[in-house]
């Protein structure tokens, strides 16, 4: 595939509404403009990314308004990352309660688990 999505992500996406209608042969197969894999190609780095649907919703409603303001792009942008950063916050405090938990238990025969205590809370 020229996008590199596959096609029941393109249905998704249609669905979504994120592309316009694509044109079909009699027999009912969809035929993609160059303008169409561009676009395909654009919601996949977007997603690859980590931007939600509804991001790239809009991130591909202003890349096809040349009236928009770039502030707008930036914006959504920012908010993304202040998310991401979260995230990778929460993840490394997993991160350290898992090593701590796991230099804890000595993993042996003995029944005696700090983690299973920790998760029982």
């Amino acid at each position: 595939m020229l996008s590199g999505v596959t096609a029941k992500m393109i249905r998704h996406y249609e669905s979504l509404g994120l592309l316009t209608t694509v044109h079909r042969t009699d027999s009912g197969y969809r035929l993609y403009s160059e303008n169409d894999v561009h676009t395909l190609r654009f919601i996949k780095r977007a997603r690859d990314l980590g931007f939600s649907m509804n991001d790239i919703g809009d991130l591909v409603n202003l890349w096809h308004d040349r009236d928009r303001s770039s502030a707008q792009v930036k914006h959504i942008a920012q908010s993304h990352l202040r998310q991401l950063r979260q995230r990778i916050e929460q993840l490394q405090a997993m991160e350290r309660s898992l090593v701590q938990l796991t230099a804890c238990c000595h993993g042996d025969d003995r029944p005696d688990c700090p983690i299973l205590d920790d998760l029982a809370g």
